[in-house]
């Protein structure tokens, strides 16, 4: 049957915010400390330009004692702010590799409950990708916002209150600056967050289609199909340049918006400021004051459309990983699902009906095969053989009917105990880029050494596998 989204009713968040915070809630705490140390230190860091006006004032009345110390002091206070960094740093690595960590730990998870038609839809590589946005996305989100948006926000606080101690409009001006910055930047990162979503659908694709030809390259160069498969990446590739050269424009549109602002309100404040100054409003100290803070802070005024927008690229990437892991599984077990238990191996089909793509597959289909009977399935291709084999395993649920072994109805048994219980030889061989030995117990992990021989010799493989150097711990 086709697979259709349904609206999503999972415990685990399926949008960034709330994603993001669902995997780092297991380490608030450092999340609290991390807030704590940063906010002391960006107070600080942005309160040290006020020594510059003490020193002034010091230097022009003469007190020359008041200098030294003031001299002294400043260097002081911005090496604990470096140290406090510094500490933030060491917390930031606890608490933003915790959660990535953790959010890598999530997102395999849950995807691997999907159903076999979820994998057989999309290539490996895409997939992939997706699980690499969301986690690259955290990765790039929880520094940006403590070390950029976080310390940018609190230093215009800080400005703000010391202006407003030296002249009442400049202090204004500079409001106005701000608001309007993050104003015209909240209204312009939305744009900003459909082209990463775009970008990031572009990079999807590109990893999936690369990924199935790595995957296949003996038949691409069996049957002489390199040059289409190129070809096919090369327009992929030309795709993900389209996007990211939109996305990389649209980022320098931003900056150029924020330079102008930026002009046009340090002018009006130097304005100000000066002829302030001129009248004896303010003093050279307080001159100084504000041009110190306005050096500081005018690399995070510039630049507080690149944090916003990197921040708003990072959403959008995520957003595309998330709405297409996150979505209720298919094919669940019921809630008080039992453990299959075999006894004789009989195996029957009761007026089952299966439709996939809107094609009708099986209608009211009945079979019994005895137990210790073998049968052979015959048939064209498409004709349904390897589809009544996923239907017994519960890759997919049927629409009608009853599938039975030994009595029990397959879909009120649990699907790991189903599975655990038919042996499956598929067409085409399947390994792990793992050893020999793993291979051969993965449907068994405990499984001896005298099991895996035997396995081995029952495969006619163990004279085979016995004379490689490093025999069944040899890698394949």
């Amino acid at each position: 049957m086709a697979m259709e989204k349904q609206a999503y009713t999972g415990k685990i968040p399926s949008t960034p915010l709330k994603f993001l915070w669902y995997a780092a809630k297991p380490y608030r705490w450092w999340f609290f400390a991390l807030m704590i140390v940063v906010t002391v230190a960006a107070v600080l860091s942005q309160s040290s330009s006020y020594f510059f006006k003490l020193i002034v004032d010091a230097a022009e009345a003469g007190e020359t004692k008041k200098v030294f110390w003031f001299a002294i002091g400043y260097p002081c206070t911005i090496f604990f702010v470096q140290t406090l960094f510094r500490l933030s740093g060491w917390i930031g690595k606890e608490f933003i590799t915790s959660t990535v960590k953790n959010a890598s730990d999530i997102i395999p998870s849950y995807a691997s409950g999907h159903s076999h038609t979820y994998f057989a839809n999309r290539f490996a590589g895409s997939i992939l990708t997706k699980f690499g946005n969301v986690t690259r996305g955290i990765n790039q989100i929880l520094p940006e916002f403590f070390w950029n948006i976080y310390t940018g926000l609190l230093s215009f606080l800080v400005t703000f209150a010391l202006m407003l101690t030296v002249n009442v409009y400049v202090a204004y001006i500079f409001l106005f600056l701000v608001i309007l910055l993050i104003f015209l930047n909240r209204k312009l990162a939305p744009k900003k967050r459909e082209l990463s979503r775009l970008h990031a659908d572009s990079r999807s694709k590109l990893s999936g289609r690369t990924a199935d030809l790595l995957s296949n390259i003996s038949a691409a160069r069996q049957y002489t199909g390199m040059a289409t498969e190129l070809g096919g990446l090369r327009e992929l590739t030309e795709k993900r340049k389209v996007a990211n050269g939109k996305t990389w424009m649209y980022s320098e549109r931003v900056r150029l918006i924020n330079s102008a602002v930026l002009f046009v309100a340090l002018l009006g404040i130097f304005l100000v400021l000066v002829t302030q100054w001129q009248e004896g409003a303010v003093s050279t100290g307080d001159l100084v004051l504000v041009l110190a803070m306005i050096s500081q802070i005018s690399y995070t005024l510039l630049f507080i459309g690149q944090a916003f927008n990197s921040v708003a690229e990072s959403f959008g990437e995520m957003e595309e990983g998330l709405e297409d892991i996150f979505f209720d599984h298919e094919i669940v077990d019921l809630p008080n699902a039992s453990k299959l238990d075999v006894l004789r191996g009989e195996i029957a089909l009761e007026d089952v009906t299966f439709s996939y793509e809107k094609e009708t597959v099986f209608e009211n289909l009945n079979l019994t095969i005895e137990p210790g009977q073998r049968v052979g399935l015959v048939g064209p291709s498409g004709a349904g053989k390897s589809t009544l084999v996923s239907l017994l395993l519960r890759q997919h649920d049927i629409d009608s009917g009853e599938i039975s072994i030994d009595g029990q109805n397959i879909a009120e048994v649990t699907q790991d105990s189903l599975r655990q219980n038919i042996a499956v030889v598929p067409q085409e061989p399947l390994l792990f880029h793992r050893t020999i030995a793993e291979n051969i117990k993965y449907g068994k992990p405990k499984a001896t050494k005298k099991e895996l021989v035997a396995v081995a010799e029952k495969a006619q493989a163990r004279v085979f596998i016995e004379q490689l150097p490093k025999g069944y711990d040899t890698l394949v």
